[in-house]
């Protein structure tokens, strides 16, 4: 490699001082191809601020190289950074300082990539940005000898129209977007992983002329772009997308299901009320943990041993769901149903969160590890908690998750009856529950219009819709998964949610996680959230690469599965539900 850089710099006929800022022009004089004379290669703070700005000076692409790494930290990666402007400019500079500083910090030799624009004319609006973009990634990967990194460890981060860009570098490395003009370009153009913040233009309702999503990226007939051609060199990806963004969210989520059909690790973070903007770099960075492009920050921690004991709980009440004798459905080879409230020491907030654990359905564990570590971290934060032990095995002669789902029901009205006497605010009550408790949390959020028994007395008067949920891994969520794993993993166009989820006018949002690698698909929550969208209902939603279900019961520091309790505190307080 070290041979075969040296040739093609020599090609590349530049001058390298291996200085901070450098600029490296990617094209040799007279072959760059398809030139326009109104295009112009620079980022907007110097085309449209510099009164000494010389657009003649400026036709040819090029790579501004940052200052290596310190040693100590190196990681023998290497981020290009790219920027957005809706192919018109490239305007992202507070971006890629940001991009530029995190990076290096972490390690990486970072580069800033800087495209033609405005958008050609006569042939894809696209096209020169793909052909500059293929050839730096081939600069970059030759330039990897001199300036100290792997030459496939080469990751992308972008924005908007730089993540359009980003996403045909990364899914369609294998399709040429020029002839080549020297030797250089017998070096590959994949790159090995990318970070895409709100991509632009990806659905077949925005991607004609480069134009936001004219439907929102909604409709039977609206499919990603055909010009994504999801090569066998698509790499890993963490995409990063607003709910109420223009340029839709939904060609994430869109990108993030072609990702799963062939196998590629993705992670998928999708916030709500947020608009066009580039989210969650810490995100990335986990992302990137998890995958290996950066060294671990410890060996794997059991999650019950980081959340041992109940310090900050200052009591417990124990109650029974059903008064004896009343008990709907009742099954004599199931557990009798039971709450506890967990008071907090300290208490911050009047909002209530009840938390169960999953089991199939089968049975269910309330002092388990997918259930008192919430409870101890959201008391810890001065919430109150109260657990739910429901019925379970399954009831004979019904639907697997009735009696739970009965069970749920009369436990947020009891619940709601009882908070005033405490100080609680009944207003402010949201239920969280992993594996088939996320598909209990989906029936309790999406259902509670629909009676799952007849009132038994006053107390069944009170309506039992809740103000938000916590779906974890829910499984059992989609048609190809109604009983078992997802068959396809939730991929196909006809693995649609399941029908007792009635999406009713109660519908709360909801915030949910899940591993990328759980055959109880992630497409379980993906599509949920898709269908809460187009029903105007902003909902957060992370997948983490690479993980299993249940993947939290052992994880590794600074990974998306070791602080996912973090996350869920974070959407309770952004949606102002835990605020007084």
């Amino acid at each position: 490699m070290k041979k075969s850089s040296l040739l093609l710099l020599l090609l590349l006929g530049t001058t390298l001082s291996l200085s901070a800022y450098e600029r490296q022009t990617i094209w040799p004089k007279g072959k760059m191809p398809d030139a326009q004379p109104h295009q112009i290669a620079a980022m907007s703070i110097e085309s449209e601020k510099d009164p000494k700005f010389k657009p003649d000076k400026h036709r040819v692409a090029y790579l501004e190289w940052f200052e290596a790494p310190a040693k100590e930290v190196d990681n023998d990666g290497c981020m290009i950074l790219i920027s957005g402007g809706a192919y018109y400019h490239c305007v992202d500079m507070t971006l890629i300082d940001k991009w530029h500083q995190e990076l290096s910090a972490l390690g990486f030799q970072t580069v800033n990539f800087v495209y033609r624009t405005p958008r050609a004319e006569g042939i894809p609006y696209y096209q020169t940005a793909w052909e500059d973009a293929q050839r730096a990634v081939r600069v970059v990967r030759a330039e990897a000898a001199k300036r100290g990194y792997d030459p496939e460890k080469i990751g992308v981060i972008s924005m908007s129209a730089g993540s359009h860009l980003a996403l045909l570098m990364a899914t369609s490395s294998q399709t040429p977007a020029y002839e080549p003009v020297d030797a250089l370009d017998t070096l590959s153009c994949h790159i090995n992983w990318a970070i895409v913040n709100a991509p632009a233009y990806v659905t077949t309702d925005a991607d004609t002329g480069g134009t936001r999503a004219r439907r929102e990226g909604y409709g039977p007939e609206i499919k990603l772009s055909p010009i994504f051609k999801f090569d066998e060199k698509t790499c890993p990806m963490s995409l990063h997308h607003g709910g109420n963004d223009v340029y839709s969210p939904n060609g994430s989520t869109l990108v993030y299901r072609q990702l799963r059909r062939m196998r590629i690790p993705a992670e998928l973070h999708l916030y709500p009320d947020k608009g066009h903007g580039a989210f969650g770099f810490e995100r990335g960075v986990e992302f990137m943990r998890q995958m290996g492009y950066l060294p671990p920050l410890g060996p794997e921690e059991k999650l019950m041993d980081r959340f041992p004991n109940d310090d900050a709980r200052d009591s417990v009440l124990k109650e029974n769901v059903w008064p004896e004798g009343k008990m709907p459905d009742f099954n004599e080879q199931q557990c009798v149903p039971y709450i506890e409230w967990h008071f907090p020491k300290e208490l911050k907030t009047k909002a209530i969160q009840i938390v169960y654990s999953g089991g199939s359905y089968t049975g269910n564990n309330p002092d388990g590890f997918e259930a008192a570590p919430a409870r101890r971290y959201l008391n810890e934060k001065g919430m109150t908690v109260v657990t739910l032990k429901y019925r379970t095995p399954r009831p004979k002669g019904l639907p697997k998750h009735v009696t739970a789902w009965q069970d749920l029901q009369r436990v947020v009205r009891m619940v709601k009856s009882e908070a005033p006497k405490y100080g609680l605010d009944p207003g402010r009550i949201g239920i969280m529950g992993c594996s088939a408790g996320g598909h209990l949390t989906l029936m309790g959020v999406t259902s509670s219009r629909h009676k799952a028994y007849l009132p038994i007395d006053d107390l069944d008067k009170i309506p039992c819709n809740v103000a938000w949920g916590i779906g974890i891994y829910p499984a059992y969520s989609l048609t190809d998964g109604l009983e078992k794993p997802n068959v396809g993993g939730g991929n196909a166009d006809d693995a649609i949610l399941a029908p007792e989820f009635s999406f009713d006018l109660d519908t709360a949002p909801m915030f949910f996680i899940h591993g990328d690698s759980d055959p109880w698909a992630a497409m379980n929550s993906v599509k949920a959230w898709e269908k809460m969208r187009a029903m105007g209902i902003q909902c957060e939603l992370h997948t983490l690469a690479m993980r299993p279900h249940c993947f939290q019961q052992k994880c590794m520091p600074g990974t998306g599965s070791y602080n996912y309790l973090d996350r869920i505190w974070e959407f309770l307080e952004k949606k102002g539900f835990v605020k007084d």
